[in-house]
Formats: C-alpha cells, structure tokens, sequence
C-alpha cells in the first residue's frame, strides 16, 4: 500500500480527536509510524503531537530502534496528565473514586449516605468529598476532566435528569449536571447505577466478551446490558428493568412499582429479608440475609436459592431475547455464596433453548462492590477523551 493511501476504515481527514484515538492503547509511536497509520503528511502529524503535547495528553516515550540511522522519537498517551471523579451512589451508600484517565484508582472512599435525604442534602455532600478525594489523591480542580456519577433509579442519559426515581423521593427531574458541573466546573455524567455497574465490570473483566448481562441483586433487581461491545440503554433508559418483570404465581405479592408480582418483590435482598423476619429471624436488609447465609442458617439458604430460582426464571427470557454469553450477579445478595448464583443457574439452564445456553458462563461479580466507581470513571474518561472533547482542547 502506498504511504500516501490511509489504511481501510482510517478517516482520510483525520482531526485531531479522531487522531488522538490512534494513541489510547498507550502503545508508543514515532512520527513515522503515525504516517503510516493514518497516510497523512509528516508535518500533518508533527501539528497533531504538538497540539496534544501541549495538552499533557501525550509525551516523549523514548527511542525506537534504529533502522541504520539516527534513532526516532516515540510518543505515547499519559493518562496521569489529568484526573476524573467517579461517584457510585446507592439507597444507603456513596463510593467515590479519583482515577487517572486509564481508570486507575488513585484515592477512594466509601460512606454512609441515604439517597432518601433529597439532592438539597446528598449534592453538596458529594461536592465537599469530592474536593476532599481530590485533595487526597493530590489534585485539584484544574486536573479535573470529568466527573462520572450513577443513581439508583432510571436517568435519561442524555440530560443526566432521574427520572420518577422510586426510592429517591424529591430527585425526580432534578439537573443533577448542572448542579455539579456549577461547582466543580466540568462536564457531569450521570447513568442508572446498574448500568455504570455493567460498564466497569465490562471494561476491568470481561473486555473481551461483546454480549454481556450484569444482575444486581440488592435491595432492588436491575440489569445493565452490553451487546456488540456498547451500554444499550434503550429508548428512555429504561433498558435493563428486570426487577418489574413479571414472576408466575406471585400476583398476590404488591410492589413498590404499584404493580403485584414483579420479580423485585419476592426475589430482590429486601424481599428475602422481609420473608426471614416473618419467619422469626433477625433480618433487616440485604446485608442481614448475607450474614445469616453465612451463619449456616437453613432458612436464609434455602431462602436465597429459591431467590435464585425465581430471578433464573425472568433470566430466561432474557437469555432467549438478548442471548449474551455471560451473566454476571453483582450486589450486596451476590456475597451469600454459591447458593443464589446456583439457583440462578438451575433455572437458566432448565428454562433456556440449549442453543443459547450452549456457551453460557453465569458468575459472579469480578470488580465486586467496585464495580460502580470503576464504570462511572470509564463513562467520565469516555466523554473526556472523545473526538469532540479533544478537539475542543487543542482547538
């Protein structure tokens, strides 16, 4: 092939975003070899690394080899040139991350915080911890890049707003961006939690899986979805609400939805809990059906199996419309051990065509309770690194 000829799928008028691009693997490059790359002029190329030179974005990465003559410069991306914030609330909890802009954690914490409160008091709780985090990790505002935040309620990923958020009383439509971004001074992007769940655990473990179904079981039942490689979050973001999927024989059990029978109400850790307490045991919440999982209590095993069986139930539906080939059980119920991901598995395995359980591989969560932060840094590195965001930096 020509130098002069880009290569197939190389855009002939390679900006400086879409170039930038070419350079994320962190692999270093010299001038020549981004020639040949992207078939643009030598002094094409110099204008785009020194422009992103410029941003600290990228930098001298030491010599190549020689090939006779003098010895060519390299190049490659510094991820430690700037920072992002990922922020992962839940009913009950806030984790909050800074990573550089491969998603390395550089300082973290995790506290108490009830969604329930309303945005006038959790908003500028996260701010305040977000400058503390950013202190600790010792950055400040002017490294910021992005910030990344997931919600426990549906959002609509293109304003950031919630959406009737069922257990966030007060959120509903508020510019939770625009609140943040004010403060903190960068773009804010805000996802349902399980879907930033979906990200992270995607982008750390299983990057090289296209289709991929991430469960959380918590005090609510949601799912985040990756098919051909992407988040698919639907037409309003409402994609991924298993947990108001219908379960037979349950039309008599009310939801907190308004409907009866969603698989939230008899499968989901508060359901479980509610159950265990009728039965006489000390069990408030998710995390108490864990710790009586791990007590060897009969009840709370055979109560979390059938939890199982009843979520591999609507898992079935889901296996036969999306056919990922990987399911992955995240949450606080996921820590009980082999006892719900095995009836999960018993009613996947039963209910499925072989064909589309033929390679199936149902697990439970790598990234763990990181999950969270790790896809809300991923959303945020995304946004700060795409074409468009470059090119308004070198612009």
């Amino acid at each position: 092939m020509p130098i002069d000829d880009p290569p197939r799928g190389v855009p002939l008028s390679l900006g400086t975003g879409e170039f930038f691009q070419l350079l994320r693997d962190r692999e270093p490059r010299t001038r020549a070899d981004l020639v040949a790359i992207t078939g643009q002029a030598r002094s094409t190329i110099a204008s785009r690394i020194d422009a992103l030179m410029s941003t600290g974005l990228i930098a001298p990465a030491g010599m190549a080899g020689s090939t006779g003559g003098r010895r060519p410069a390299t190049f490659a991306f510094q991820p430690g040139a700037r920072v992002v914030l990922a922020v992962d609330l839940g009913a009950t909890h806030a984790r909050l991350a800074v990573t550089d802009l491969a998603s390395t954690v550089l300082a973290a914490s995790d506290e108490p915080l009830s969604i329930a409160a309303g945005p006038g008091v959790v908003l500028p709780w996260v701010v305040r911890a977000c400058r503390d985090l950013l202190a600790a990790a010792g950055r400040d505002t002017a490294d910021l890049a992005a910030i990344g935040i997931g919600l426990p309620g549906p959002v609509e990923h293109s304003t950031g707003r919630p959406i009737n958020p069922p257990i966030m009383p007060g959120w509903d439509d508020v510019d939770v961006p625009g609140i943040l971004g004010a403060e903190l001074g960068v773009a804010v992007l805000v996802d349902n939690d399980v879907n930033i769940m979906a990200l992270g655990e995607h982008r750390t473990a299983w990057s090289d899986v296209s289709d991929l179904l991430l469960v959380k079981v918590s005090t609510g039942i949601g799912a985040g979805i990756i098919a051909d490689g992407a988040l698919r979050r639907g037409a309003q973001g409402a994609a991924g609400d298993v947990g108001h999927m219908s379960v037979p024989g349950a039309d008599h059990v009310p939801c907190r939805c308004g409907n009866t029978g969603c698989l939230e109400a008899v499968a989901s850790g508060q359901a479980v809990a509610t159950a265990l307490a009728a039965q006489g045991l000390e069990a408030a919440d998710s995390a108490d059906v864990v710790a009586l999982v791990r007590s060897r209590g009969a009840a709370a095993s055979q109560a979390v199996r059938q939890a199982g069986r009843d979520i591999g139930g609507v898992l079935a539906s889901c296996v036969s419309v999306l056919n990922p080939s990987v399911i992955v059980i995240g949450g606080v119920v996921a820590d009980a051990g082999e006892h719900l991901i095995a009836g999960i598995r018993e009613a996947v395995y039963r209910r499925s065509l072989p064909l589309a359980t033929q390679h199936l591989r149902i697990v439970t969560s790598r990234a763990r309770e990181g999950a969270g932060v790790l896809g809300a840094s991923a959303m945020a590195v995304d946004h700060a690194l795409s074409p468009a965001a470059i090119d308004a930096l070198t612009g």
